[in-house]
């Protein structure tokens, strides 16, 4: 295992800056997912940990051990690292069994030992019984698995993965991604894995790294991540949200345009961004709840009931409800709306919160 700090790592390309300033720790044995959208400097920060990238300053070390900064650059095939990209990259012309032991092999290992290993890791991705078998007669989410157990197989210190399910289904991503965290668990190695897809963050990560930008966002648990957002930018890319505009004053805030009010005793005052997330609001009789509006469009979904909800001058809120426990909800209603918690930024810091979300 090897714990990972990254130091003001900062990495442009001409005069564009994808990464700014980039410093964390990531400990040993845990499981790190660098979370942001198309373009933020996430793969491009793996890169530089695997050492196919070099960083224009700054310093990354494995332990204490320095494997890049302005003066020290460790090569990728001496980082002791395993790698999986997006594309399988298994070898056609091989059996799965000959993909997994190339990198024992080219190392000259004893074959009894490469033999035990392959097997043992074709075990743990379940790929035991398709050794014989070459990549055209397996699955795409098998494929994956190979390119997994190759990289398992010289039992790494760090594995890192760059949106390895990407490429796959919804529902084997689903299947994958618990695979993963069980493998990781069971050799105990440091993952860091980069996605934009936020439940794959969520459900798989020890914590996650929220970037934008080229910039760290926040550094936290998935729950802290979901229950406690920094930034607009952050409560908007993780979960489902919605963004209203008001003024904090006298225990209240007045939501812009709508003449509604939400309770409020936090610690800020004046013009603020309120984010209230879908399932955080629920249908309420009359005088019960703090809003009301119309219902302005209603689907049923089966195990939800996914509704927007008109505030008044085009101020609306999604609603996603028990359909149990909305009943006699349809396009058109008057709804009452009790909102059991909602997150508060200031507008001076977040400036214009809609080019912050883009």
């Amino acid at each position: 295992m090897a714990s990972v700090t990254i130091q003001n790592v900062t990495k442009a390309f001409g005069n564009s800056v994808v990464l700014d300033k980039f410093s964390a720790t990531f400990e040993n044995g845990e499981f790190v997912t660098l979370l942001g959208p198309s373009g933020c400097g996430k793969t491009t920060m793996l890169r530089i940990i695997a050492g196919f990238e070099k960083p224009t300053s700054g310093s990354v070390l494995f332990d204490d051990r320095v494997v890049s900064s302005g003066k020290v650059f460790l090569q990728p095939e001496k980082r002791d690292i395993g790698m999986v990209f997006q594309s399988y990259a298994v070898w056609p012309h091989m059996t799965v069994f000959d993909n997994v032991a190339y990198p024992l092999t080219i190392k000259k290992q004893d074959k009894a030992a490469i033999r035990k290993k392959v097997e043992r890791v074709l075990s743990a991705v379940h790929l035991i019984q398709y050794a014989d078998r070459i990549p055209s007669q397996l699955s795409g989410g098998q494929q994956q698995r190979v390119a997994l157990a190759r990289a398992l197989v010289a039992e790494p210190a760090l594995l890192l993965l760059d949106e390895p399910l990407s490429n796959l289904d919804a529902k084997l991503r689903e299947s994958m991604r618990f695979e993963i965290k069980e493998i990781q668990k069971e050799y105990g190695i440091t993952v860091v894995y980069v996605t934009h897809d936020q439940t794959e963050a969520m459900a798989m990560s020890d914590r996650i790294v929220v970037i934008n930008r080229g910039v760290i966002q926040q550094i936290g648990s998935p729950r802290e991540i979901y229950t406690t957002p920094a930034n607009p930018f952050v409560a908007d890319f993780v979960g489902k949200i919605e963004f209203l505009e008001g003024v904090a004053r006298d225990g209240v805030i007045e939501l812009a345009g709508c003449g509604q009010t939400l309770p409020y005793t936090g610690p800020l005052t004046g013009s603020v961004i309120v984010g209230i997330r879908p399932e955080q609001v629920q249908y309420a009789a009359a005088g019960e709840g703090e809003l009301t509006g119309t219902v302005r469009t209603h689907f049923y979904l089966g195990d939800v009931d996914d509704c927007r909800v008109d505030l008044g001058d085009g101020k609306a809120l999604r609603v996603i409800a028990d359909p149990y426990m909305s009943m006699g909800v349809a396009a058109g209603k008057q709804v009452t709306l009790k909102v059991r918690s909602f997150h508060v930024f200031p507008k001076d810091e977040a400036g214009d919160f809609r080019k912050i979300l883009t």
